[in-house]
């Protein structure tokens, strides 16, 4: 379910006092400058450059009027000349707070976010307390995924303007991309609390009421949402998933068409359409309805896997095949594809071609690291990460949108303080290294003729108590992925011929059609044990029953090229 940010605050500028500009004259500049500003805020900008242009054929170095006049080309869309004018104001003012937060809205909105957050840096520097530099800096840093600084943006907003309704509602959304729920529906609640008729605070509060199960207050979320904006296509949208997960599916495919409705580029609800009329059993209206949503988002994999799958539950293999593929030429390496291409080649009876993709001997790597500096041994190694992460404030009931079942899933566990996580950290980027010398790149293999020559790094823990599991699933968005287990139940044991507790690799999720009994892989976790795998390798936890807690920490490798 989508977050909503809040809009960066327009540009806007101060006029200097006439006293401040030098008689007569700059009375009337500073009339003149005053009317500028009238016209910013009336949404004349044009109106607004000609008044600048006065006030620079008399003063070329008037600060204030470059300023107002960067502004004026922000608004009607001359992102380059808006740029020159507020450094000129700049060079002309050095420390002139408002031009750098208004140059930083201007790169923020060219993409360049480091360049902005420089910029609102600045302006603080030059002004400290000043709150649109402090809440745009907390936007820039949050469309970096930098969401631990951005709440401390957002926090030192809300210090100096408990009564910000954008603060509180932008302080939810990076609480909740920190994993941390519980503390992000307090930010939203009050938010409302000043400004109800905010829906996009409700509609994400919807959504953090859907991740923690609580169905009934979702939907009441959602429809006060569409109560106060009918036309808010988000909001129909989440309250279709809500009603689609409620087996209402009639009722969904309605709120998704009202989504359309609203918003006819909505993608989203157009797949959804389709996922709901297959679950009917329509599989030709599910077909329809998917080509239709490839043409809203013609680049996004998850479409085609979901009409792959239809064409698999139509006896149409050779069809879901041939969409994998046509998709993978023009987009390479493709996590989802790929491990939707496996089920397609299994249902196929291409057993050959499914082994090459989940080639197990040549492509996961079990590792056992070595203990890290700082530590006697790796059972101290293990201790330190283990309540680390139990005492980790992001660390909460697993929510529906993951794959975990009956334990607790932390957010990015790579946010200070680190304590032993820098150690770990260390330890994956060695054992990442050592994976791509061990698996060189091959050309022939679909998978390893695309190798990232940058690499990010997500990490994240989960926490599973007795019947806990996993449910099969994927890493889209990364290249490579593993996990590290610091703890592992005795009843854990080599043993067992059921795996309790074990992890297995090559099985498809329940969701897809899948005829075939895959070859599957299953390893038995141990305390030390680090196992690296393609993201695309389908990976589930088999249920097991302790009173002791399953620690496991994950991360993903994702290509920053």
């Amino acid at each position: 379910m989508a977050v909503q940010s809040a809009p960066p605050l327009a540009p806007r500028g101060n006029i200097a006092a006439a006293d401040d500009l030098g008689g007569a004259l700059a009375g009337v500049l500073a009339g003149v400058l005053a009317s500028v500003l009238a016209a910013l805020q009336s949404g004349h900008p044009q109106q607004a450059l000609g008044l600048c242009g006065q006030v620079l054929a008399r003063q070329p170095d008037n600060a204030d009027a470059l300023n107002l006049a960067g502004v004026a080309a922000f608004q009607t869309g001359d992102g380059v000349e808006a740029r020159s004018l507020l450094e000129t104001a700049i060079a002309f003012r050095p420390g002139f707070a408002d031009a750098h937060n208004n140059l930083g809205n201007v790169l923020k909105a060219a993409g360049d976010l480091r360049a902005a957050e420089a910029q609102y840096q600045l302006a603080l520097e030059a002004r400290p307390g000043y709150w649109d530099a402090e809440f745009n800096l907390g936007i820039t840093l949050e469309a970096q995924g930098r969401f631990s600084d951005a709440e401390a943006s957002y926090r030192r907003c809300l210090k100096s303007d408990p009564v910000s309704a954008l603060a509180h509602f932008n302080l939810g959304n990076v609480l909740k991309a920190l994993g941390r729920l519980d503390d992000a529906m307090p930010a939203y609640r009050r938010a409302l609390d000043i400004d109800p008729e905010l829906v996009e605070a409700r509609n994400n509060l919807g959504a953090i009421e859907m991740e923690l199960g609580r169905s009934a207050a979702a939907i009441h979320s959602f429809r006060t949402a569409i109560g106060h904006n009918p036309a808010f296509a988000e909001a129909h949208y989440n309250l279709g998933i809500a009603l689609q997960e409620a087996g209402a599916l009639e009722e969904a495919i309605q709120r998704y068409q009202t989504a359309l409705d609203c918003d006819p580029d909505h993608a989203g609800a157009q797949i959804n359409i389709g996922y709901a009329c297959k679950e009917q059993g329509r599989l030709d209206d599910a077909v329809d309805a998917y080509q239709r949503a490839i043409v809203l988002a013609p680049d996004y994999d998850k479409v085609r896997v979901n009409l792959a799958d239809v064409y698999l539950a139509q006896g149409k293999a050779q069809e879901a095949i041939d969409l994998c593929d046509a998709y993978l030429t023009d987009h390479p390496g493709n996590i989802s594809m790929l491990a939707f291409k496996a089920i397609a080649l299994e249902e196929a009876g291409q057993k050959d071609a499914v082994r090459a993709l989940y080639d197990f001997d040549r492509l996961l790597v079990p590792v056992h690291p070595p203990v890290p500096e700082g530590f006697p041994d790796l059972a101290a190694f293990n201790t330190a990460l283990g309540d680390h992460l139990l005492a980790h404030p992001s660390l909460t009931v697993a929510p529906k949108s993951h794959a975990t079942r009956f334990g607790r899933h932390s957010g990015e566990l790579l946010v200070a303080p680190m304590g032993p996580m820098a150690a770990l950290e260390g330890m994956i980027m060695a054992a990442v290294e050592g994976y791509r010398e061990a698996v060189p790149p091959d050309p022939d293999h679909a998978y390893l003729a695309h190798r990232p020559a940058r690499m990010g790094l997500s990490v994240w823990g989960v926490a599973m108590q007795s019947q806990g599991h996993q449910l099969a699933h994927i890493h889209p968005s990364a290249w490579l992925s593993g996990v590290y287990y610091p703890k592992i139940p005795i009843v854990i044991a080599a043993a067992d011929p059921e795996h309790a507790g074990w992890i297995e690799f090559g099985r498809p999720p329940e969701d897809f059609f899948a005829g075939v009994e895959p070859d599957v892989l299953l390893i038995q976790p141990e305390e030390g044990l680090m196992v690296l795998f393609p993201s695309y390798f389908y990976h589930r936890t088999i249920p097991f029953a302790s009173d002791e807690v399953r620690l496991s920490i994950a991360f993903d490798v994702m290509a920053l090229d």
